[in-house]
């Protein structure tokens, strides 16, 4: 620890400060395509860095979230909260998650990985 994550080329990187309980495979439209392997964490927790003009947003349906890739290679490396200090929470409560696929497999290999049926039940499968 730290985590240190980044896209194909590098131009899009992430560091987790903090261990994860899990990782999370969810089966939803967007993530099953793009094999995300989720690490969530909170905001105070997560550094996003590189050149923001590097990275392209996609949001789909209610638009709670944003999923970012680099504009470069198109690696997915992390979602952002669209709705974060909405409902009253604090920054601290507010969650975001980093792609772990972008890590070195060995670096994640001692975390439970978690399939989380995001594309009807939105409930963990195990």
């Amino acid at each position: 620890m730290p985590y240190e994550g980044h896209c194909h080329c590098g131009r899009v990187g992430w560091t987790l400060n903090a261990e994860p309980q899990w990782l999370t495979r969810c089966n939803c439209s967007y993530c099953r395509r793009s094999g995300a392997l989720w690490a969530h964490a909170s905001l105070a927790e997560i550094s996003v860095h590189g050149n923001p003009a590097d990275r392209i947003r996609y949001t789909h349906g209610e638009a709670m979230l944003a999923f970012v890739s680099c504009r470069h290679c198109g690696c997915t490396t992390h979602w952002e909260n669209l709705s974060a200090g909405s409902g009253g929470q604090k920054p601290e409560e507010t969650r975001m998650a980093v792609n772990a696929a972008m890590l070195d497999p060995d670096q994640i290999s001692h975390l439970r990985v978690r399939h989380f049926d995001g594309a009807d039940s939105w409930d963990f499968l195990d």
